[in-house]
């Protein structure tokens, strides 16, 4: 299999594997009101959107080698900041929500927690794919990838422990202060990876 067919068959598996994600999490919203868990939504919401972006963009310039280098680099730059503002834009909210939660009952966030037990598993061996990818053959649309899903999976890990820290005690000061600490420790991830990302793009325009 080309290296091409092989990004464009992990990126379809990413979309493929991210869709689920916010409607699961979304649904567990109507019983948990964990500020994690709203955040989470938020975040693999955008999340899934720049990675449809980065599949479509990924298509269209590597197919049949018909885009020049000149429009390709331009179409992977507007992907990749894309990506980066979606990341910025999860964090912020994230920020936001997190700053806003109230010390109150959070109701169920088991789906809320399988989701992001199961996002470990899967981001992790996305981002060692996209990274094994990148390693191959560079291309810019992989090695932003690689860096997403880098960060959804620490993000992941983060969500757990917090997520998991309410489901045990959903009413002790400790698990009021993971629930906030976890979202603002993601959020500010997200973001610096997002900064990172947009400046990388601006930089090579």
């Amino acid at each position: 299999m080309s290296k091409e067919k092989s990004g464009s068959r992990t990126l379809l598996w990413s979309v493929l594997m991210s869709s689920p994600g916010p409607l699961v999490v979304g649904l567990g919203l109507l019983a948990g009101r964990s500020s994690t868990q709203i955040a989470d939504f938020i975040r693999r919401s955008s999340e899934l959107l720049a990675i449809i972006v980065s599949f479509v963009v990924y298509r269209v310039t590597t197919k049949d080698g018909d885009v020049d280098e000149g429009k390709r680099a331009v179409l992977e730059r507007r992907s990749n900041g894309f990506v980066g503002a979606m990341m910025c834009v999860g964090g912020s909210f994230m920020i936001a929500l997190a700053l806003m939660a109230e010390a109150a009952d959070k109701g169920n966030v088991i789906p809320g927690l399988s989701i992001a037990i199961l996002g470990v598993i899967a981001n992790t061996i996305f981002w060692r794919r996209y990274t094994r990818l990148n390693r191959v053959e560079p291309n810019a649309i992989l090695a932003v990838q690689a860096r997403l899903y880098r960060a959804k999976s620490l993000v992941d890990c983060c969500v757990t422990v917090a997520l998991l820290s309410v489901a045990v005690a959903p009413t002790s000061d400790l698990s009021l202060w993971l629930d906030r600490i976890g979202s603002i420790i993601v959020a500010a991830y997200l973001i610096w990876c997002g900064l990172r990302t947009i400046w990388e793009a601006v930089k090579k325009a």
